[in-house]
């Protein structure tokens, strides 16, 4: 099944595109795990147990559908959905990092 690509809320603008496509308070969580290897819906969950399965399942059809995250299904219904980052998705490691180390940063910055 093809998603249809999201539409970029100001088309013009490179900041607007990133952030509607990695923003809220979940994708970067889902795109670092999904980094460390390919995961079941489930072991997402478990992972992540502060989010509901709707906004799980939300969050992993946007980044479907701007081609970060794949998702194939391993057989018949109901045979468990994997999921996984593309090789769009891959180029997203850097920046997950980068905003990893800096939380860090900034947790320390306030424990000190």
């Amino acid at each position: 099944m093809a998603t249809a690509r999201r539409q970029n809320p100001v088309s013009d603008c490179p900041l607007t595109a990133a952030l509607a496509a990695m923003g809220g308070k979940w994708k970067l969580i889902i795109i670092y795990w999904l980094a460390e290897s390919t995961r079941h819906f489930a072991a997402l969950r478990k992972l992540m147990p502060a989010i509901s399965q709707k906004v799980l399942t939300e969050q992993l059809r946007e980044l479907i559908a701007d081609d970060i995250v794949r998702r194939r299904q391993t057989g018949p219904a109901p045979a468990p959905v994997r999921y996984s980052l593309t090789e769009y998705g891959r180029s997203m490691r850097p920046l997950v990092e980068n905003v990893r180390r800096w939380g860090r940063g900034h947790i320390e910055h306030f424990d000190s």
